[in-house]
């Protein structure tokens, strides 16, 4: 096969899409029009799995991208939840909840950001 780095060929391609898509491996196969034992055998191969992971890795990040664009929204319905005076007690308190958990996680980390920027800071300091 090929070595890693080195580009796919149209087959591969279409199968690393299949795997994307697909919910098992031989449905994959089946789609980029490969045999389950080809596709077996790709798997195993060093630069085929490197292609692999990083397709998997940018579809992770698309996802990321889209959670993070509906945060706003998200907000918003918890903000409207918690003030909607007609909703179950229970729904507004959960949706209270959820608003302080996450600011409070949210200055956590900020907090906890400062101190490993202070600490490399440090780090750098005493190694010179």
């Amino acid at each position: 096969m090929k070595a890693p780095g080195e580009k796919l060929s149209r087959k591969q391609t279409a199968f690393l899409s299949a795997l994307l898509t697909q919910p098992t491996l031989a449905k994959a196969a089946y789609q980029a029009g490969i045999g389950e034992v080809t596709a077996w055998r790709w798997m195993k191969d060093d630069g085929f799995q490197t292609a692999y992971r990083e397709a998997r890795r940018r579809v992770v990040q698309h996802a990321i991208t889209r959670l993070q664009q509906a945060t706003g929204k998200a907000v918003e319905t918890l903000c409207m939840v918690m003030r909607d005076a007609e909703a179950p007690a229970s729904a507004r308190v959960s949706a209270a909840r959820a608003i302080l958990e996450t600011a409070i996680k949210a200055v956590e980390l900020e907090d906890l950001e400062a101190r490993i920027i202070a600490l490399e800071a440090q780090a750098q300091e005493s190694g010179r």
